[in-house]
C-alpha cells in the first residue's frame, strides 16, 4: 500500500514539473519588445577587403656587379634622393680581370704602333710624298687607336677601383636613393653578392623604399556590387591594428577584369586615401573599406530582422492599442544591419520584436 502511495506522489510531482515548463515556455512567447521607428541617415555600401599599401614601392637594384661592401641606413630609416644607400666593391673573377688587363695592354700596343705611323706619314707628307688624303687616314686611326686605348684603360680601372672619372662626371658603384622615402626592406647585407641590372637579366633587388605620404587601400570586392561602383566614390576605411583611427578615401579604381579566389569572383580596386585622423598609417595593414554607393538622410529607418519577407511582399507587426496586427511596407535602402521604410510606417509608431524561437 505505501509503495502505491509513493508511485502516486511521484507521478503528481513529475506531472506538476511537465507543466510548470509548458506554461514557462508558453510564457516566453508572450513576451515581446517594442521597438519605436525613428528618422536617421542610411547607406548602401559595397564592401572591399585589402591592405594599405604605398602609391608607389621602388624595388632598388645595382647596375654594378659585385659585393655588398657598406651599408648606410637601417629599415625604417628616411633616406633624401641621391644620399647613398650601398657600396659595392669590384669583385671580378681572375679570367675577367685577366681578359680586362690583356686588352688594355693590346689597346696600348696598337696605340703605339698608331702614333709611330702618325709620325711616319706627317714626315712624308711634309716632304710632300704622299697626298693630304693619305695623311688625314694616318690621323683617323691614330685617333681611333688612342679612343680604344682610352676606353680599355677606363674598364680596368672601374674594375680594379670600382669608380672612374669621365668626362668631369664621377662614376663610381655607390647605389643611391633614386626617390625620397623610407626604406621598407633590406634584401642583402654585407658580403652578398650583386647581380647587376640589365637588358637580359632583373638583377639583385638590394632594399625597397616608397614615399609613406602617399599612400593608398588596395583590395578586392564581390562581383556582386563591382557593378555599382563608379570612380570617385567615397569609402570609409577600417584598419585593424588602429581600430580608433578614422581613415576617408575616395574610389579611384576598379579593375576591368576579374580573378577568381577559390569559388569566388573577385575585382581589385584601388582606394586613393584623403584624410587620417590618429596614428600613422604603415604598409602592410589590413583593412576594409566601406564605399558607399547611396545614401539616404532623414528616413524613417528600422531593424531589418524585424521584417518579414513573404514573396515579394514585406511586412511588420504593429502594435496599436492593445491590438497587434500585420502591417504591409514598402522597404529602400540596406546596410545589412538597418533597413529604410519609404511606405506604410510613420516616425513614432511601435513595431514588434517577439522572441527568439528555442530549439527543441
Amino acid at each position: 500500500m505505501k509503495k502505491f502511495v509513493i508511485y502516486g506522489f511521484l507521478v503528481i510531482l513529475t506531472a506538476g514539473a511537465i507543466i510548470l515548463v509548458l506554461n514557462k515556455n508558453n510564457g516566453n512567447d508572450d513576451e515581446i519588445k517594442l521597438i519605436t521607428t525613428e528618422k536617421g541617415a542610411i547607406a548602401e555600401i559595397a564592401l572591399a577587403v585589402g591592405t594599405i599599401e604605398p602609391e608607389n614601392e621602388i624595388k632598388v637594384k645595382s647596375t654594378f656587379p659585385g659585393i655588398v661592401s657598406d651599408i648606410y641606413f637601417k629599415i625604417g630609416d628616411r633616406v633624401e634622393k641621391n644620399k647613398p644607400l650601398f657600396n659595392i666593391s669590384p669583385n671580378p673573377t681572375p679570367l675577367e680581370y685577366a681578359e680586362t688587363r690583356r686588352n688594355m695592354e693590346l689597346a696600348e700596343v696598337i696605340l703605339k704602333q698608331a702614333r709611330r705611323e702618325q709620325e711616319r706619314t706627317t714626315s712624308l707628307f711634309e716632304s710632300e710624298m704622299i697626298s693630304k688624303s693619305d695623311m688625314e687616314v694616318s690621323n683617323a686611326l691614330y685617333n681611333e687607336a688612342s679612343l680604344r686605348y682610352k676606353i680599355a684603360g677606363e674598364k680596368f680601372e672601374l674594375l680594379e677601383k670600382g669608380r672612374i672619372k669621365l668626362s668631369g662626371k664621377n662614376i663610381n658603384s655607390i647605389v643611391k636613393a633614386p626617390i625620397s622615402g623610407v626604406i621598407l626592406t633590406q634584401d642583402v647585407y654585407k658580403g652578398d653578392p650583386v647581380v647587376p641590372l640589365t637588358n637580359f637579366q632583373p638583377g639583385t633587388e638590394l632594399c625597397s623604399m616608397a614615399d609613406m605620404k602617399q599612400m593608398r587601400f588596395k583590395g578586392t570586392v564581390d562581383e556582386i556590387d563591382v557593378g555599382k561602383l563608379d570612380p570617385g566614390m567615397i569609402a570609409d576605411i577600417q584598419v585593424g591594428a588602429l581600430p580608433a583611427a578614422k581613415v576617408k578615401g575616395r574610389l579611384e579604381r576598379i579593375s576591368p577584369k576579374a580573378r577568381k579566389d577559390g569559388n569566388s569572383t573577385l575585382f581589385d580596386i584601388e582606394i586613393e586615401i584623403l584624410e587620417i585622423s590618429g596614428k600613422p598609417l604603415r604598409a602592410g595593414y589590413s583593412a576594409t573599406a566601406n564605399v558607399k554607393i547611396r545614401e539616404s538622410k532623414d528616413t524613417l529607418i528600422i531593424p531589418e530582422r524585424l521584417v518579414i519577407i513573404e514573396g515579394d511582399k514585406r511586412y511588420v507587426e504593429v502594435k496599436e492599442g492593445e491590438k497587434i496586427s500585420r502591417r504591409e511596407i514598402e522597404t529602400g535602402l540596406s546596410d545589412s544591419i538597418n533597413i529604410e521604410v519609404l511606405k506604410g510606417l510613420k516616425e513614432g509608431e511601435k513595431i514588434v520584436e517577439r522572441p527568439p524561437r528555442e530549439i527543441q
